[in-house]
């Protein structure tokens, strides 16, 4: 790799790549989540996430490159991860939980590898490319305020009463 402009091509092949495979760990990610609110956040994360795609095409397009032939492992990383959480049994609300710490962390790798490319695309003077891709940062940055509005005003509360309720169980028993 010799130029910035390889390593833009080569990040935006990563960045597709993390973003097909969301596409696919997504649902059931949504699937798993007992609050109503999550889901719902996440299966609009998926929309998103549809369109991500779609905008990487059209920067590709732009830009004459094309996407494929790399794998994103920090992704499959963070969705292993995740995965984990959607075999785990135990109390929904402590699910959820970990459902959106899961989330979080993939949506900071998203910002993250989305700020990285945007500034590569402003100095490489790519001002329209720069321009979608903040567009797709601004929404991951939204998405992940989303999920911490999520945790703070219901998730948690909800895990932390489920903790308080088991322990009185406990103490009654």
């Amino acid at each position: 790799m010799d130029t910035l402009a390889e390593l833009f091509a080569d990040e935006l092949k990563d960045i597709y790549n993390a973003e097909n495979q969301l596409l696919k760990a997504l649902p059931k990610m949504a699937k798993k989540a007992s609050s109503e609110t999550l889901s719902a956040a996440i299966t609009k994360h998926l929309g998103e996430t549809e369109n991500h795609v779609k905008r990487l095409n059209s920067v590709a397009e732009e830009l004459g490159i094309k996407l494929t032939g790399k794998k994103c492992h920090a992704m499959e990383g963070l969705i292993a991860e995740g995965k984990e959480i959607l075999e785990e049994k135990g109390q929904s609300s402590v699910i959820d939980a970990a459902l959106i710490g899961a989330s979080q962390r993939i949506e900071h790798y998203e910002m993250a590898a989305y700020g990285t490319v945007r500034a590569m695309a402003e100095t490489l003077g790519h001002r329209k490319v720069a321009k979608i891709l903040q567009e797709t940062l601004d929404e991951e940055s939204a998405a992940d305020e989303k999920l911490s509005e999520i945790a703070e005003e219901e998730v948690l509360a909800d895990a932390k009463g489920s903790l308080e309720g088991a322990e009185l169980e406990d103490a009654e028993a």
